[in-house]
């Protein structure tokens, strides 16, 4: 199970903790000229290599932006433009396995950029084949197996997920079944699942790529009242999948049997975002949502938003390989320990 280290008892609240001051200083401040629609990191990022040290974004009515992960400078600029010859935004984007390919979404298609010929270079590739076959709608999320299998997945808005042949871009299967457009897709370690989670759906489905016809299980998280994209991770060891909600809460679930195992209050606020750490025994979680001025007498207003906590928390853990039970104390191991396989992640 999993439980968060709040890092002593005056902590332990989390949900009421008012912090004065943020606990870390920013280390680098990247302005975008409108709102951001999605980010990547270089896939083999290393702080010892500062050439490698660069991260990709998108944002409204803007080109693909590639940054200086170490000075904050722009480093290159890859355009794409419309039938009238005006740059249009990607709405999401992904480094290839390789790192040398640049996977954009747009509106029933999908473009392709060489990361070493910025500008305005691309390969185009129509998700909407003839007859009307294949995926429709705007490209909103994109991911590549890390088992290098040559497939990636795209989620649509139109509540549908598509596995293609990254080579040829050939179709190979919809899934379909998402209650609203998907927003996220996730690779098992090992390839062989794919987790899909969309817009107001309190569900985060599992595929298995190598069948892709029925859904395996469904992972259940608040989302059904708010519009934001709620992104969920899978751990190092491939075992656990963490994910937030509406609701404050970051559930664990074990990916062997689909169950729910853990979950902790993380916030006062939507948990919008979770991430392990590729490596090391820690998480991030982020919250926050946008809110608008109502009515008191508004008969529609959720009650469990009202918290207001837009913050980034970072969240250790370590690693209990004898016992499923919590041990808040130091008796965890290294999350990497390549004899805990059958071992269970808690937090310190």
């Amino acid at each position: 199970m999993i439980r968060p280290d709040y890092g002593g008892d005056d902590c332990a609240n989390v949900s009421s903790s008012n912090f004065d001051e943020d606990s870390f200083t920013a280390n680098l401040v990247v302005t975008e000229g409108e709102s951001v629609y999605d980010f990547c990191w270089y896939p083999y990022m290393s702080a010892s290599d500062p050439v490698s040290c660069v991260f990709a974004s998108t944002t409204r009515d803007h080109p693909i932006h590639v940054w200086d992960a170490t000075t904050g400078q722009l480093r290159c600029t890859y355009r794409a433009y419309d039938a009238v010859d005006e740059v249009t935004a990607a709405f999401s984007i992904a480094f290839n396995p390789a790192g040398n390919k640049i996977f954009a979404g747009y509106n029933k298609s999908i473009r392709v950029f060489d990361v070493h010929r910025p500008g305005r270079d691309f390969e185009m590739h129509s998700t909407l084949k003839g007859d009307k076959e294949g995926q429709t709608g705007i490209i909103s999320a994109i991911a590549f197996s890390p088992a290098h299998t040559g497939m990636l997945a795209t989620g649509s808005y139109n509540q549908t997920t598509a596995i293609y042949r990254e080579d040829n871009m050939e179709l190979l299967y919809i899934l379909h079944g998402q209650q609203g457009g998907v927003t996220h897709v996730l690779f098992s370690k090992d390839g062989n699942y794919l987790y899909t989670g969309g817009r107001k759906d309190p569900f985060i489905m599992c595929w298995d790529v190598r069948k892709a016809v029925d859904v395996v299980y469904k992972l259940y998280r608040s989302s059904e009242d708010t519009n934001q994209r709620i992104y969920f991770d899978v751990e190092p060891l491939g075992r656990h999948l963490g994910t937030g909600g509406q609701d404050g809460l970051v559930h664990i679930y074990d990916l062997q049997t689909g169950q729910w195992i853990s979950g902790f209050q993380a916030a006062s606020d939507t948990v919008n975002g979770f991430s392990f750490h590729p490596f090391l025994p820690m998480a991030a979680s982020s919250s926050g949502h946008r809110r608008f001025e109502v009515p008191e007498d508004d008969d529609d207003v959720v009650s469990h938003l009202r918290g207001d906590e837009n913050c980034v928390s970072i969240w250790s853990f370590a690693y209990d390989s004898t016992t499923n039970s919590v041990d808040g104390g130091d008796g965890g191991a290294d999350l990497n320990g390549s004899s805990h396989e059958n071992g269970t992640i808690i937090p310190e």
